[in-house]
Parts: C-alpha cells; sequence; structure tokens
C-alpha cells in the first residue's frame, strides 16, 4: 500500500478530498493511505509555537526549523523510504508525466505545505523534491498537495474504473488534450453527435478522435 502524508498547519483542509470520489476508492481498496500531520502539534512551547520573525527584517513570520524537523522525523518513522516533497513556487513545474511517475514507483510521499511568508531555508535539507503547480502564488501549500496527491494516485493501478482510462486522457503524451467526447441524446438543443461517432466504424472513429485532438498550448491564459 503506498503511502501519502502531508504536513500541514490545516489538516481540516483535506477531509473532504481524502473521504471522497477516487481518493475514497484507493483508500477502501487498499491501494492507498493518505493521511495528515498537524504541525501544531510540533510546536514549541506552551503555545505550540511553528512561526517566528525572518532574520535580517521584512514583513511576514516564517514557519520555524524544529517543528518541521519533528514532524517530518515521525512522518519517515511512518514510512521509512517515503520521499519528502516541498511544496514551493521555485520548484519544478508539475506535469502529467511526473504524476505517471510518482505512481509508478514503490515508495510513498510526505508533503509539507509552507504557510505565512514561507520557512526556515534550512528545512531543504530533508527535502527529495521541489514541486510548483504554476507561476502564481497561493496561501499555502495545502490546494498544490491535494492536487498533486489526487493526480498521482488516481493513476495507480486498481483505481480508475477502466483499464485505458489514464492511457487516452489529456496530456497521457505529454502534450495532447484528450477529443471530444458524446454520450445521449443524439440530438440536443439542434446540436448533433458527429455521424463518424454513431457509424461504428471503429478505424474511422479513432482517425476523427485523432484528429480532433488538441495540442496543449502553454499560454492559454494569455489569451483568455
Amino acid at each position: 500500500m503506498r503511502k501519502f502524508q502531508v504536513i500541514t498547519l490545516f489538516p481540516e483542509m483535506f477531509t473532504g478530498v481524502f473521504e471522497s470520489s477516487m481518493m475514497w476508492k484507493a483508500q477502501d481498496n487498499d491501494i492507498a493511505q493518505l493521511s495528515t500531520i498537524d504541525l501544531r502539534e510540533f510546536g514549541m512551547g506552551p503555545r505550540k509555537t511553528v512561526d517566528d520573525t525572518p532574520y535580517g527584517g521584512g514583513d511576514g513570520m516564517l514557519l520555524k526549523p524544529e517543528p518541521l524537523f519533528a514532524a517530518v522525523e515521525a512522518a519517515k518513522a511512518n514510512d521509512p523510504t517515503a520521499k519528502v516533497v516541498l511544496m514551493t513556487p521555485r520548484g519544478h513545474r508539475w506535469r502529467q508525466a511526473v504524476a505517471q511517475d510518482w505512481s509508478e514507483a514503490s515508495y510513498g510521499y510526505i508533503f509539507i505545505c509552507g504557510r505565512y511568508e514561507g520557512y526556515d531555508e534550512r528545512i531543504v535539507s530533508l527535502v527529495d523534491y521541489q514541486v510548483s503547480v504554476g507561476d502564481y502564488v497561493l496561501t499555502g501549500g495545502e490546494l498544490p498537495a491535494m492536487t498533486i496527491i489526487d493526480s498521482i494516485v488516481r493513476l495507480i493501478p486498481g483505481v480508475l474504473g477502466g483499464a485505458e482510462s489514464a492511457a487516452i486522457e489529456s496530456f497521457s503524451d505529454g502534450e495532447t488534450l484528450e477529443f471530444p467526447q458524446y454520450t445521449r441524446p443524439e440530438e440536443f438543443r439542434g446540436m448533433k453527435v458527429p455521424d463518424v461517432l454513431l457509424s461504428g466504424h471503429h478505424g474511422e472513429i479513432a482517425k476523427w478522435r485523432s484528429a480532433n485532438s488538441f495540442k496543449a498550448k502553454p499560454d492559454d491564459a494569455n489569451e483568455a
């Protein structure tokens, strides 16, 4: 069973995600184990402090190294071979091909979700991978961690319904978007299903799908 552990100050954010849809199915079928570790439990002193002001001045607070080291060590005790993943804007851009590779790995993952202005740089010494989900900034690493875990777990054999579900979807080859798809009724408000899809001719259907797939464009957002 693959283990996915998330170190976060807001474990309640993951409840709905981990208990729904394919994430629930993966756990119910003993394919994956998804859990959170509350960083506050490793905070210092009576107030369980996890952050402090940065040396050199500046706005905001940084996550302290002591609680993060302790939390990672606790996660490692649960899964000694797990790789540590830091969610950070300076990390490598997450892609479908990487999700596929990680879904095929034999080890688990420990995700560190940053908060506030950032984290003490010394925690990077614990990290195997630094990952970003895009060139923008969020209030914390929780949403990116959910996104990455979802993209990995759904690709683990036995999670999705059909054997080819992941093989023919968008970005399965790194750049192609999936072809348009239709279901009943054949006509809705004057819009008809293409005749070729109703023909039963698998060769022609395959050619139509190939011709109607799209190439991903990296700058789509700039054209909105």
